[in-house]
């Protein structure tokens, strides 16, 4: 069997005997669909086809850029809309939009030659790194919807950027946290060399003039590091001194504090040594750990950011006459009438007064088949219009919607310390307050017994017993195993993890894709009739291609399409194909046109789809949602741990059933409602059980946050994702087994840098107050103490990973291959 042609614009399989064609570089080009075809023809028209010369990958398919209606775009016409992201200079308007559809480096080479093509268009300049686009055009010439419009004609969709203001000040504060340990690595490695070449043990011939200039050097150096990049050191000690709260940063502030001002006062007499490269050995480490920490905190917010693409941007509302005006959601009332058309997302909670339809509740409940809706049903926001028109009557709006109590439960699924951390801090508080006590004792005595040293012995106390390591063991672990599971495909998010899943014993699972890929495909067609598998499976393919449900999608493409179809919710299609009068769905709704007898279904587990026509039935069709290849590896890992494991599925069908039974899942349970799920997992955790979840639903959202641990699949719902405490972003179920043997590594290591810390602080105590040990000394123990916890946790960067899994071939018509 030959591969079919991949589209010269997408790269998708073109059907067989598809008629799409355009000529592109002087030779005929053959294309997936209309919209590849009508986008090369406008980059053709603008005199832009070296574009196809230039690109590194295949463009985006126009089919999957989101949806633009006209009106829609017209919106951003009004001068209030334009306000928050518009600005104007004289004549000409500014403003950033966010594109989406580039592929590669020759899409930003397009997009602002055909923008600066228009003779309204100042500037364009593309910014590949975050596809963001500045554009200085006249709007008196060229309004902004005809702007988008003409990206949208060449294949991008844009829409105005509009940062969030939370992630905007994460991400300032992360620019200035890098400065600062810019700052200090580059300043203590010069002021490093500056100090040491005092050091008597270098014994280097220095003039009492360079030994001055080098030790006003080193002060110099060190000034900044102290000033601009440990002011958040100083800031926290402040704060906690309020607060009456111990942390390392009082510790951290005290021992910097102390060297610098000690620093000084050498510099100026002469006399003792320099620390300031102690104070910025301290600075680079801790500054180092906490960047960390800040960006893992910057991907969260990043994720939760995306919450605000769940709803439309605008709706239809009805005024009292029945005419329709679309207008900004934020303008919508509670009581307005809504018309959504189908493929339009329902903009607020409220109940249909009119029409019948089919919604799409995936985003809520995880499962692919749309549910019929009719009069007097409710329907929720963020939902899909499927079928038909709807008439909705709005009952809830913002804060009161359906899917805002979801997104409510993600803020009291705060991200937890994992217990070994909390242990950690706590005793490194105590530590903290013991070695301030005992510091403050020992200068005491060491006054009364030799006042020159009672300082430096001081000192050096407070740097030795500074719980640098036992604040960097648990961090660096994770980070570690975090990187390592990142290359595997797992995302953590929140920090217990690693370490919960040495606790767990039991595993929920959701079905629809997170065992099953969440797609249908067609698996098999049995001819009823005089007529072959593949003109019933043209047949079907001709109806279906005029319907939005998921279900046609499993059908493919096809050049034959049906006239007069007609969409009865929740039974089936009926149109005309070929002077032939059909139906597909409901085996009763199919038989009711010829008025025959509905036939035996065959005894296979599936979706059973039945095609008709005029005459009697012709063949059943069976739909099957597969299984990941690498689902029953998961479970084989499961219970090889003795690990419990339940399915429950939002799917009422017998799938649910066969599942379970494929993959010896111990309890199975199909057909319930997201609170159902929460019930069923709170009594098992009433019960004692620790309980992992794996879901990729918003359905699944209040139980990935309230189990022990949450794993969300990388084709999740943006809600799912923030809410879970790690993302399999590879969707690979086999990168799980890989996680649950590195978490036993990584609690081990974390136990090793613990032990560690705890001793070497505990033994630096005692030799620090005899006075054995100076300050410098006291900094190199801390930072090689530091450096032994940190290389012991980049042992979990060692692990095998997983070997690539051949691609699976989805063959989209498997009667005729």
């Amino acid at each position: 069997m030959t591969s079919p042609t991949p589209c010269y614009h997408c790269a998708l399989p073109v059907p067989a005997g598809s008629h799409f064609t355009a000529v592109v570089l002087g030779e005929p080009r053959a294309f997936c669909c209309p919209g590849c075809q009508a986008v090369a023809e406008a980059i053709v028209a603008g005199n832009l086809e070296s574009y196809y010369q230039h690109r590194s990958e295949a463009s985006a398919n126009p089919d999957a850029l989101p949806v633009q209606l006209v009106d829609e775009l017209a919106l951003y016409d009004r001068s209030d809309v334009q306000k928050p992201f518009v600005r104007h200079t004289g004549e000409l308007a500014e403003t950033t939009l966010m594109i989406e559809g580039i592929s590669c480096a020759a899409c930003g080479w397009l997009i602002e030659k055909h923008l600066r093509n228009l003779p309204a268009v100042a500037e364009a300049r593309l910014n590949l790194s975050n596809h963001r686009l500045q554009v200085q055009w006249a709007d008196s010439q060229l309004p902004l919807s005809q702007l988008l419009g003409e990206l949208r004609h060449i294949g991008y969709a844009a829409h105005p950027y509009q940062a969030d203001r939370a992630a905007e000040q994460l991400a300032s504060e992360n620019r200035t946290a890098l400065r600062q340990l810019g700052v200090a690595g580059l300043l203590w490695f010069q002021a490093m060399m500056a100090t040491m070449a005092t050091w008597p043990e270098f014994n280097i011939d220095l003039s009492p003039e360079l030994h001055t200039i080098l030790r006003w050097v080193a002060l110099f150096l060190t000034t900044p590091i102290v000033f601009y990049s440990c002011a958040p050191f100083f800031k926290g000690a402040a704060r906690d001194l309020r607060t009456r709260h111990l942390t390392m940063d009082v510790s951290v502030s005290l021992a910097i504090g102390l060297a610098y001002f000690a620093g000084i006062w050498t510099a100026i007499t002469g006399s003792g040594e320099l620390y300031f490269d102690a104070v910025g050995m301290f600075a680079l480490f801790l500054l180092a750990g906490r960047y960390l920490e800040r960006r893992a905190r910057e991907r969260t917010a990043a994720a939760t950011a995306q919450l605000v693409n769940l709803l439309p941007a605008s709706c239809l509302r009805l005024d009292a006459d029945g005419n329709s005006q679309r207008i900004l959601l934020r303008e919508l009332q509670t009581g307005d009438r809504v018309l959504v058309h189908p493929g339009a997302v329902l903009p607020a909670d409220g109940r249909i007064i009119d029409g019948q339809s089919s919604v799409d509740e995936s985003l809520l409940t995880g499962e692919y088949l749309p549910q019929p809706r009719q009069r007097g049903d409710a329907v929720t926001a963020g939902t899909l219009n499927i079928e038909s028109v709807l008439t909705v009557q709005v009952q809830a709006l913002g804060q009161d919607t359906r899917l805002s109590a979801i997104v409510r439960l993600l803020e009291r699924a705060q991200s937890e310390k994992p217990r070994l951390a909390e242990i950690a801090d706590r005793a490194s508080q105590w530590f903290l307050l013991f070695s301030l006590v005992a510091a403050a004792a020992i200068g005491l005595l060491w006054w009364e017994l030799d006042p020159s040293r009672a300082f430096w012995i001081v000192l050096a106390m407070l740097v030795a017993t500074c719980p640098c390591a036992l604040s960097l063991a648990t961090p660096t672990a994770l980070t570690a195993a975090t990187g390592t599971l990142h290359k595997l495909g797992l995302l953590l998010t929140r920090g217990h993890v690693l370490e919960g899943l040495n606790q767990i014993d039991t595993v929920i699972f959701d079905k629809t894709g997170t065992l099953t890929e969440g797609r249908l495909t067609l698996r098999a067609i049995r001819p009823l009739g005089t007529l072959d598998a593949d003109q019933c499976l043209t047949l079907a393919a001709a109806l279906e291609s005029r319907s939005e449900h998921p279900i046609a999608r499993a059908f493919g493409r096809t050049i034959t399409v049906a006239d007069d179809v007609q969409s009865t919710p929740g039974l089936g299609l009926e149109g005309q194909v070929e002077n032939r009068r059909l139906r597909i769905g409901q085996a009763d709704f199919v038989c009711a046109l010829s008025h025959s007898a509905v036939p035996a279904m065959p005894d296979e587990p599936g979706q059973w789809l039945l095609l008709g026509d005029s005459h009697g039935p012709l063949a059943w069709f069976v739909l099957d949602d597969r299984l990941r290849h690498d689902a029953a590896d998961l479970l084989a890992a499961c219970r090889a741990r003795g690990w419990q494991t339940l399915l429950l599925s939002g799917d009422s069908s017998p799938m649910v059933a066969s599942v379970a039974a494929e993959l010896r899942i111990d309890q199975a349970v199909g057909g319930l409602r997201p609170d159902d799920k929460l019930q069923r997992l709170k009594a098992l955790q009433a019960k004692g059980h620790k309980v992992l979840m794996l879901g990729d639903g918003v359905n699944d959202v209040p139980v990935l946050a309230a189990a022990d641990i949450s794993i969300a699949m990388g084709s999740a719902t943006d809600l799912a994702k923030t809410s879970a405490d790690a993302v399999l972003l590879s969707n690979r179920l086999e990168a799980l087994v890989q996680a649950f043997g590195l978490a036993r590594r990584t609690r081990r290591i974390i136990i090793e840098n613990l032990l560690w810390a705890g001793l070497y602080n505990g033994l630096m105590l005692p030799f620090a107050a005899l006075g054995w040990i100076t300050p410098i000394w006291a900094a190199v123990g801390m930072s090689v103490s530091s450096l032994i916890v940190v290389l012991n946790a980049l042992r979990l960067t060692r692990i095998r990973e997983l070997p690539a899994t051949a691609p699976i071939v989805d063959a989209a018509h498997p009667a005729t291959a």
